[in-house]
């Protein structure tokens, strides 16, 4: 029963997780659903600000803590191993949709594209940004990353294995093609308010502050793989020549975002 009940749990967060991820793109596109980041009661800016700020903080903290490696052997003195990740992936979602709740808007324009090709292609951008995301989670293994393999091998008891580390398709261009996705949906928007704007700069802080501790845990675990993938490949921003070449398949765990 309790393999039963693990699974569901699993099913469960994922299920917010997926939720909370597809409000996030209507929520930064004021498109579709019940609150967009400029709806709602207008606060003075001042404290607009230091709650939205306090938001990404909260965000970026339970993150960057729960993602350490000491913090996931702490709590696996609470939590089965084959829950952990599904743990994680329901505190970060939650967390998302508190943020998305109470975020509060600041409508002052920080800048408008007029064009209506432009503004097109800017949203293009935004979309194509988000479809980055996804798929580089595919490419690395979705399901593990967000906990349902974990649940699923527990349910059928069989052992949780590392995913293999690959370089692939998108992963062989930049390391975290995933964080560019999301920086790109970030900063793409042809109507850009001073919330979307403060939301942008948060949420990119972050990308880069807390990239850095999740390739050190990458090298940690990885070893010399990953420090021979990391000095071929860019972290965020592809270069022109610099791609990575695999010589022979590298073992260990599959990388995956703070």
């Amino acid at each position: 029963m309790s393999r039963i009940l693990g699974f569901g749990y699993g099913l469960v967060a994922y299920g917010i997780f997926f939720g909370a991820f597809l409000y996030l793109i209507g929520f930064l596109a004021n498109v579709g659903v019940p609150k967009g980041i400029d709806d709602g009661a207008v606060l003075p800016t001042a404290i607009a600000l230091v709650i939205d700020l306090g938001l990404i903080a909260l965000f970026g903290l339970q993150h960057s803590i729960m993602a350490r490696p000491g913090f996931k052997r702490r709590i696996e003195r609470f939590v089965p191993a084959s829950f952990e990740r599904s743990t994680f992936v329901l505190a970060a979602s939650l967390v998302l949709v508190v943020l998305l709740w109470q975020w509060k808007p600041m409508t002052q324009v920080v800048w408008h594209v007029a064009s209506s090709p432009l503004a097109a292609a800017v949203w293009g951008v935004y979309c194509a940004g988000f479809l980055l995301v996804l798929l580089s989670t595919f490419v690395i293994d979705h399901f593990d990353l967000f906990g349902l393999r974990h649940v699923t091998l527990n349910l059928l008891r069989r052992r949780y294995t590392h995913p293999p580390f690959k370089v692939t398709f998108f992963y062989k261009f930049v390391r975290h093609p995933l964080y560019l996705g999301f920086l790109l949906a970030f900063w793409a928007s042809p109507d850009m308010t001073l919330g979307r704007f403060v939301f942008a700069v948060g949420m990119t802080a972050y990308i880069l502050i807390g990239v850095r501790y999740e390739e050190r845990d990458l090298e940690a675990f990885l070893g010399e793989d990953y420090r021979r993938y990391r000095r071929s490949v860019p972290m965020l921003v592809p270069r022109p020549g610099a791609m990575h070449e695999t010589v022979k398949p590298p073992s260990g765990g599959a990388s995956r975002p703070v």
